[in-house]
């Protein structure tokens, strides 16, 4: 529904670098916000958290135009808004692979979201063995004179996963992309045993839950942003 005297507005009005940020970091805020109502929502409720913690960022300009460039488009300021999905990114740290597509339902499920696309690396890992949920959504940000749906890529993954993938990141970045085939494999050794941590994990704590184990007991774990 269209605010009075408010018009529905594109990413592509946006003509400058300060809007660009502007605009995503609103988007951003938004999202972050809803997350931790989420957290807060279950730890009053099922006195439970489902979510360790999130980070945040929006991508820094230089890596915008190195993205665009690799996919042979303009580095511009339309380009940038209309092909790149993860200027404002936020990642979703939770404690068990359950948690992880619950906490995803729950944000597809706001009827001011709109879901864009999904990639499921948990279900389908990338060859590199690289594991986590990925979304694409857009959110209408209400600026003075108009609404802008504007894009945030969420991605969600658990602490083992979060751990690997910062490892594989520093490997891929220290290496510029050509990491030695034997600390390949060993990665890819690594990210099975994650896989397989995450799910035995998961196992012992439905049969904690199963048990009535620590129902009275305090739950310290949080959300920071």
């Amino acid at each position: 529904m269209k605010e009075k005297g408010m018009e529905v507005g594109s990413e592509s009005e946006i003509k400058t670098w300060k809007e660009v940020q502007l605009l995503y970091s609103s988007a951003l805020k938004q999202i972050a916000t809803k997350i931790e109502i989420i957290n807060d929502e279950f730890q009053h409720v099922h006195k439970y958290n489902p979510i360790e913690h999130v980070k945040k960022r929006i991508k820094a300009s230089e890596s915008i135009v190195k993205k665009l460039k690799s996919h042979n488009y303009e580095p511009t300021i339309e380009n940038m808004v209309k092909y790149v999905n993860d200027i404002a990114g936020i990642r979703v740290i939770c404690s068990f692979i359950s948690d992880i597509y619950r906490v995803a339902e729950i944000i597809s499920n706001q009827k001011d979201i709109k879901v864009i696309a999904v990639k499921d690396y948990i279900e389908t890992p990338k060859d590199s063995g690289y594991r986590s949920y990925h979304m694409v959504v857009s959110i209408p940000v209400y600026l003075s004179d108009r609404i802008v749906d504007t894009k945030v890529e969420i991605q969600i993954r658990t602490v083992a996963m979060d751990f690997w993938a910062s490892l594989e990141h520093k490997i891929q970045y220290k290496f510029e992309g050509n990491a030695p085939a034997h600390i390949n494999t060993e990665l890819m050794e690594c990210a099975n045993m994650v896989s397989e941590l995450d799910s035995k994990m998961k196992q012992l704590n439905d049969e904690i839950q199963e048990l009535g184990a620590g129902k009275d007991e305090e739950n310290f774990s949080g959300t920071y942003i």
